[in-house]
């Protein structure tokens, strides 16, 4: 049985392939003179950025809390967090260090990690390198006195920074770290939303941020540890997520491990 295709038929069957073909050839001018273009979701990024999560077959995660205001909820987060036998990460602000001194004991006492929020909590990136410097290195001191041990880790308060921020806390040896989940626990939105906001957006490798005062820490955070810990979550302290070396950062912040043929952002 013969086929027959009529003119019109044989004039979009023409002008499809016409179309598959300028397709192709606009993929392979692509490929050959813009490869980037197909790869930048897996390159390293091309300018110093924070790390705001990590790429790890592992399922886990790593908790967070920003000090900047008030205290008042400290000794119950840090039961909900024992009960649960979990170590979390808390960046300090140096006039919270400094009016808060037996705080900053008690949570380094307890086990957690105690990282740096800058001195006084302006936003870095309208500073001059000199002026990074100091708010890095005033609170480190006040912390390193209190507990014997310096910070390495620096989270730019508001989460601002520019290329001097993460260049100049990385240089004076500080890593610098984001987040890619946000409780939005400063929004007081209530329990439910906060619960929600982390509970679904959370995934291996995930940085989650909390605030040590924000209102409903205490009441949500019970069931948001208890979620992530019955789906299988290991949660840990910022520092036992993110690799120390051999790693390099893409640009939405994912921080990899080096393969024989990456490179090192590290």
């Amino acid at each position: 049985m013969k086929l027959r295709v009529s003119s019109s038929q044989r004039r979009i069957l023409s002008q499809a392939s016409l179309a598959l073909c300028l397709a192709l050839i606009s993929v392979a001018y692509v490929r050959l003179f813009n490869p980037g273009a197909f790869t930048d979701a897996y390159s390293p990024s091309k300018r110093p950025l924070p790390i705001y999560c990590v790429d790890t077959d592992e399922k886990k995660v790593a908790i967070s809390f920003d000090a900047a205001w008030g205290e008042e909820k400290t000794d119950e987060i840090l039961s909900i967090l024992e009960e649960r036998n979990i170590k979390s990460t808390f960046f300090l602000v140096g006039y919270w260090v400094d009016k808060y001194p037996e705080r900053v004991q008690q949570i380094y006492e307890a086990g957690h990690e105690i990282g740096n929020h800058s001195t006084t909590h302006p936003h870095m990136s309208e500073l001059s390198d000199s002026q990074i410097i100091q708010e890095l290195n005033g609170v480190a001191d006040k912390i390193e006195k209190l507990t014997g041990k310096r910070p390495d880790l620096f989270r730019p308060p508001y989460g601002d920074y520019d290329d001097s921020v993460v260049t100049v806390s990385r240089a004076q040896g500080y890593e610098c770290v984001q987040w890619d989940c946000d409780s939005l626990d400063w929004k007081n939105l209530g329990v439910e939303p906060m619960i929600k906001q982390v509970t679904q957006n959370v995934k291996d490798g995930s940085i989650i941020l909390f605030h040590n005062n924000s209102q409903y820490i205490t009441q949500a955070l019970p069931t948001i540890l208890d979620t992530l810990l019955a789906e299988g979550y290991e949660i840990v302290p910022v520092s036992e997520l993110i690799l120390r070396q051999d790693y390099w950062i893409d640009h939405t912040g994912m921080q990899h491990a080096n393969s024989e043929s990456g490179e090192s952002d590290g």
